[in-house]
């Protein structure tokens, strides 16, 4: 079986980030991250001015030498180009039968808005995934919230913020909060201990420490992630894991005790965070997921994260969701329908 060979991080991260559609899950270096759950593949077009498309291929092994191949956030080029779409993803289709793949997911950063898209995806024979009925909307959230970072900063802070958004950063600085940007691998401990605790109190499980170390080893040699983490009289109150691949910024993982939240640490937190991507030539900083609107029964402790992303302005997006390709009509049948209505019965006959 081949493998395709990986190109040059440098100039596949620079595509990705050169993309209206560009996301930071399509940077290489974020198959090493997914590794040993997945294995890393890539495919791309090029032609004499570089790459026309790329797409970082996450492949899940499944049972009796079968697979799945996963495209977060994937694949990056031009979507209005169908050509080169359709082109990529013969490459694709190909590389999938070489790896008894029973069907691809893809889900990118595509606005729900943007014409043509969803029609030429079902032309190439594409269904909407049957997994994506979580209030995030799949794998990865459909609905994101943005903030603009084109203004000057301090106009971000003065126009975007809602007034008490902006009392309460003002406030942690007053009451002598401070946040630290030059966190080592060593930091993450501090900040697993809190983020443990936002688990707990949010009735997540979240990532082992281990998982957050093998982040830090993969991608802040590349200068893709930051750790913040604040302290009030040196005992940490909150901390954050940022990406940036200019001029996108994201806000990735949060934490947060239950100590001293009168303080307001969060705030100032993002409003650092926020400062250093406007630094890094970045004009979008993206608070991640949220729940999507249509969904039910949202937790209330998600309904008030929209409230707090909302007051620094940011502004909902909503993608095009989850699609998938089926290449073995029954197994993938098996797999994303049979699978978990058995899974759903067995965990019912446990209780």
């Amino acid at each position: 079986m081949s493998v395709p060979n990986f190109p040059d991080p440098q100039k596949w991260r620079d595509f990705v980030a050169a993309s209206p559609y560009g996301d930071v899950l399509q940077c290489l270096e974020w198959g090493n991250v997914k590794k040993p759950e997945f294995t890393p593949l890539s495919v791309s077009l090029e032609n004499a001015d570089g790459f026309q498309a790329t797409c970082l291929i996450l492949k899940k092994r499944l049972p009796m030498g079968r697979s799945y191949f996963y495209l977060s956030r994937g694949p990056i080029l031009d979507w209005n180009d169908e050509p080169v779409v359709r082109a990529l993803f013969d490459k694709l289709r190909a590389l999938a039968k070489q790896h008894r793949a029973i069907f691809i997911r893809t889900d990118p950063c595509v606005p729900d808005e943007t014409p043509g898209v969803k029609p030429l995806l079902a032309q190439m024979g594409f269904v909407p995934s049957p997994d994506s009925g979580s209030i995030f909307g799949g794998l990865q959230p459909r609905c994101n919230m943005k903030l603009d970072l084109s203004a000057p900063i301090e106009e971000v802070f003065e126009h975007k913020f809602e007034s008490k958004w902006r009392y309460n950063t003002r406030l942690a600085t007053r009451k002598g909060v401070e946040v630290r940007s030059d966190c080592t691998r060593d930091d993450l401990k501090i900040f697993h201990d809190i983020y443990r605790v936002t688990g707990a109190r949010n009735e997540f499980k979240g990532y082992s420490l281990a998982y957050f170390e093998k982040m830090w080893d993969a991608l802040e040699p590349a200068g893709i992630l930051k750790l913040f983490l604040t302290y009030h009289q040196n005992q940490p109150l909150s901390g954050a894991i940022a990406f940036k691949l200019p001029p996108q910024a994201w806000y990735m993982f949060g934490a947060s005790s239950n100590e001293k939240r009168n303080l307001m640490p969060n705030h100032l937190m993002q409003w650092t965070m926020m400062q250093w991507a406007k630094e890094h030539g970045c004009t979008s900083y993206d608070f991640r997921g949220v729940p999507d609107p249509n969904a039910s029964n949202i937790p209330a402790h998600e309904e008030g994260l929209v409230k707090f992303k909302t007051g620094f302005g940011a502004q909902m997006t909503r993608y095009i969701g989850e699609f998938d390709l089926p290449l073995n009509k029954p197994m993938y049948w098996a797999w994303t329908s049979a699978r978990p209505r058995l899974m759903a019965v067995l965990k019912k006959l446990k209780k």
